[in-house]
């Protein structure tokens, strides 16, 4: 018998600027990702670049109704993408949204309940607006507020009924180490002082509660959560110090997550910005909203653990997605540096719900690889990806353990399943998907899409209900 409820939600995650493509198309406005031609550590340029590989994606544009469609043939329950704020409003600030923008979404969600999948959708996800980014300094200026409270309700007006499963920001904790990216912040990260980090933060907090309380008013049966990058964050050694370490470490990541789930600044946090001499500002509101409009369930990716000490000569930085944090010894590696820690996955489900007992979703998991598109026996093109079935299988089994731990696991969303535009480092070598994408690094290819061997494993994992992890 199988330990995943009857009810669970399994499927693929994916975001608009990785996939879409047509960046200027039916008055989509630019984003922030059309001048970052090399990903979240290269430099960005004033205007789009054809070296942008985000600006084609993988065409889903208008190849959405095919990549769907296989999406149903895998047996998917839900559909995690993003809107592209830039692609209702152009610019971010204007009164009037972009009808063409609106009614993309509007086919995309359509073609999703065509076959029962349920969309799953980031209001914001490393796109905002490009104007708003060049003009306001991103989230460090409070307008940014009202910006994204008129694109909420646009949109949530507009796919009220269609729409069900909502999260405000992705990892929103990744403005901490990058704030263009995460928070449309202009100014370079080397001149951004803490202050305004801090205060960027705070602005979209209260954002993020704002959206939390619209959507419940405007959609009563919607479900809102938020969205964090889990990184967890072992000491490096058994000595107090690592520990403590280690605890603050996990400290900068949760209070993002204690924010959305309790609402109010938590004590540690405090005491962070009283000994950094933050003053955060609030205005007259912002305590009740955050305190009033916390969120249904608690969203995060997961890809790697990290470790942690106090012993400042062994403090050299990993690779990993975003976060640093000093490698694990005991730990392989992917391709790219991500340590491989299946356990990882059990351990921060069981932190998320001892801390905070409200349901958790799974909305990233997945293995970033070079994969080799072959022709087999029955003459069929195909990837043998046996390494991206043994780590999928590894961490499925692991989300099994914490169900039977007690843990309210609402779904488990592949990061990247179909191959995508890669975010860290702009590539498309590095591939995620259940699905080959024909298209390399120097624009060659056709745009054809292939089953790879993990297609048919995933498609029997979800029509067994996890079940099949035990084959």
């Amino acid at each position: 018998m199988s330990v995943f409820p009857k009810d669970f939600l399994w499927g693929g995650a994916v975001a608009a600027n990785q996939l879409e493509g047509a960046y200027n198309e039916d008055g989509k406005g630019l984003s922030i990702q059309d001048v970052m031609p090399q990903g979240i550590r290269g430099s960005r340029t004033e205007v789009p670049t054809e070296d942008n590989m985000k600006l084609i994606g993988i065409d889903f544009y208008h190849r959405y109704k095919e990549d769907i469609k296989l999406f149903a043939e895998m047996g998917f329950k839900v559909f995690r993408t993003s809107i592209a704020w830039s692609r209702i409003f152009p610019n971010g600030d204007e009164t009037e949204p972009n009808e063409k923008g609106l009614q993309f979404y509007d086919d995309l969600f359509d073609e999703c309940h065509k076959y029962g999948i349920e969309p799953l959708v980031t209001l914001s996800h490393y796109e905002t607006p490009l104007h708003l980014s060049r003009e306001y300094d991103g989230w460090v200026n409070r307008k940014m507020i009202g910006f994204y409270e008129r694109y909420v309700r646009t949109v949530f007006e507009r796919y009220k009924g269609k729409v069900r499963y909502w999260l405000t920001f992705n990892e929103i904790n990744s403005i901490l180490h990058a704030p263009f990216l995460s928070g449309g912040i202009y100014t370079p990260a080397e001149q951004l002082s803490e202050q305004d980090l801090y205060q960027a933060i705070h602005h979209e907090f209260v954002a993020s509660a704002l959206a939390t309380k619209i959507g419940h008013e405007i959609m009563p049966e919607a479900k809102i959560g938020c969205m964090v990058l889990s990184m967890p964050t072992y000491p490096l050694t058994p000595s107090p110090d690592d520990v403590i370490q280690a605890m603050e470490d996990d400290h900068k990541n949760l209070c993002f997550a204690d924010m959305h789930v309790r609402g109010e600044y938590p004590g540690y946090m405090k005491r962070y910005l009283r000994e950094k001499g933050i003053e955060i500002h609030f205005e007259p509101g912002d305590e009740e909203l955050l305190k009033n409009n916390t969120v249904d369930f608690l969203s995060f990716s997961y890809y790697m653990s990290t470790c942690a000490t106090a012993d400042k000569e062994k403090q050299a930085q990993g690779t990993g997605n975003l976060l640093g944090g000093v490698p694990n010894p005991t730990l392989k590696a992917s391709e790219w540096g991500w340590q491989i820690d299946p356990k990882g996955l059990r351990y921060v489900l069981n932190q998320f719900y001892d801390r905070y007992q409200i349901p958790l979703f799974i909305v990233e998991n997945g293995l970033g690889a070079v994969d080799e598109l072959i022709t087999d026996a029955n003459g069929n093109k195909t990837v043998e990806d046996d390494y991206r079935i043994d780590y999928l299988r590894d961490h499925l089994l692991q989300v099994e353990e914490a169900i039977k731990d007690g843990v309210e696991i609402m779904g488990y969303t592949t990061w990247g399943c179909i191959d995508i535009v890669s975010a860290s480092t702009a590539e498309l070598k590095k591939r995620y998907g259940f699905i080959y994408v024909d298209r390399n690094d120097d624009g060659s290819g056709t745009l054809e899409r292939y089953k790879k061997k993990s297609f048919d494993w995933y498609k029997n994992v979800i029509a067994t209900n996890g079940e099949s992890l035990h084959q």
